[in-house]
């Protein structure tokens, strides 16, 4: 059974991977955190996910502005700095020999409680910080023949009740509509706003191709500030390929000629049906075929120019 873009093929690696836990590099057994952890007890921190290609995490920066934003958000001091998380990532890469096919799942919580209750000045600890870093690939056939979407009655939720520009451990509102989506038989869900109009998926992101040609995605409004999303733009608008951030209701995408997710794991991800529409033809389309390989290079020329931070990986 398919498990939308995250689907993968099991790894035999990921048996013995170190995992950082608060500064240890620990074994996959040994790597825990504590019952009164406020992300345990409440959903309360912060998260990235991270491709790693050519030994480099891509598009570094840009994830720990937002890994930054959030925790500016609910006022969760990091009490580290941008050079030793990023020391960090690539420490627990050296220490798995890791280089290519990887996926990190950068996590930073409040920290340990002193009673599990939301309230966060009865955090007694500094905040906690995981990276499991894991060899993990998309499926081959999720890139080249894509997935289905079902759209969900769970909306996304408003800024005063659950901003959906948080990249919070609370998600909640995304595994309600991923479980009616594949109990309806779909791979993914596609999200409304409150007014009805198409926002994004449970996820990934979600862009539709116009009859005319023209890549549309969400105003962005009620989406996550999508790492990838936004690099695709870039890359339609370094390409002349026409663009833009708006609003558009289901009648847009059932009449689509072409219909693509996106997201850190997978990158660009055509998708064949919603709602038991065909899309298109139906099979991967040559816009999203060309927007695989830009994006693909626009990987390429991220991490060309980075280097290890010094003394990493010395013996």
């Amino acid at each position: 059974m398919a498990h939308g873009t995250h689907d993968h093929g099991n790894d035999p690696r990921n048996d013995d991977i170190l995992i950082w836990v608060n500064g240890e590099l620990k074994p996959r057994a040994q790597a825990v955190v504590s019952v009164f952890d406020s992300g345990f007890v409440l959903g309360d921190g912060v998260w990235e996910g991270l491709r790693v290609h050519h030994g480099h995490p891509a598009f570094l920066e840009t994830h720990l502005d937002r890994l930054w934003q959030g925790a500016q958000a609910i006022m969760m001091d990091l009490r580290t700095t941008r050079e030793e998380l990023t020391r960090a990532l690539y420490e627990t890469l050296a220490a798995n020999d890791m280089h290519d096919g990887v996926h990190i799942r950068l996590m930073v919580t409040r920290g340990v409680k002193s009673t599990p209750y939301q309230d966060p000045r009865v955090t007694v600890g500094p905040p906690t910080v995981v990276i499991i870093a894991e060899h993990k690939e998309p499926m081959p056939s999720t890139v080249t023949d894509g997935i289905t979407l079902f759209t969900t009655h769970v909306r996304r939720a408003t800024p005063d009740t659950l901003d959906p520009k948080l990249n919070a451990h609370s998600k909640l509102n995304d595994i309600q509509a991923c479980i009616q989506a594949y109990t309806a038989g779909a791979d993914e869900a596609l999200m409304l706003d409150p007014q009805g109009f198409v926002a994004t998926c449970n996820s990934t992101h979600f862009f539709i191709v116009t009859p005319d040609g023209e890549v549309w995605t969400s105003d962005g409004r009620f989406c996550l500030g999508g790492i990838t999303r936004g690099n695709v733009l870039d890359v339609c608008r370094n390409n002349d390929i026409p663009s833009r951030e708006t609003t558009f209701s289901l009648t847009d995408v059932y009449s689509a000629s072409e219909a693509f997710v996106t997201g850190t794991f997978a990158g660009v991800v055509p998708v064949r049906t919603v709602d038991g529409r065909t899309i298109g033809t139906g099979a991967r389309g040559p816009v999203v075929e060309r927007l695989q390989r830009l994006y693909a290079e626009h990987v390429e020329a991220d991490v060309a120019g980075r280097t290890v931070p010094a003394g990493v990986g010395a013996s």
